[in-house]
């Protein structure tokens, strides 16, 4: 994966077909989760599914231009110069919250028993991808 910049200040991890193709890989993970909705309520998560999918790969972009650049950056404004938070840090904060939002709005879709088997399995899923990050 390799940075690219569009303009001076647009960083992105994936190629527009490379963010594309992970958004639908998320997809199709979320719509299998979600599949045993009756018909009517799984057309309702479907909007839900697709922000969902998008939040979820633009965090993981977002978090590696995090990791990148760090959460400080060196900000100059005509001769001031000072250091403030990365602006990756509030678009990730902001994000993840929304995304955490969607997330409960769909796990609360689902029947009772699917729902603490799902945030289980949602827990260990970020707990291994995060310990398998570590260097």
């Amino acid at each position: 994966m390799t940075l690219l910049r569009d303009e001076p200040r647009a960083i992105r991890l994936y190629t527009p077909e490379e963010k594309e193709k992970r958004i639908k890989r998320e997809l199709s993970r979320l719509r299998k989760i979600f599949a045993d909705l009756p018909e009517d309520t799984k057309r309702v998560a479907d909007g839900l599914i697709q922000e969902a999918a998008f939040m979820r790969v633009t965090l993981e972009e977002t978090r590696a231009v995090i990791d990148r650049e760090g959460v400080i950056e060196r900000f100059e404004q005509g001769k001031q110069r000072f250091y403030r938070e990365h602006p990756a840090t509030k678009v990730y904060t902001a994000l993840i919250n929304r995304y955490q939002g969607v997330m409960k709005q769909l796990i609360d879709l689902l029947p009772d028993g699917d729902k603490e088997k799902q945030g289980a399995d949602e827990l260990m899923e970020f707990v291994k991808r995060r310990s398998s990050m570590k260097p």
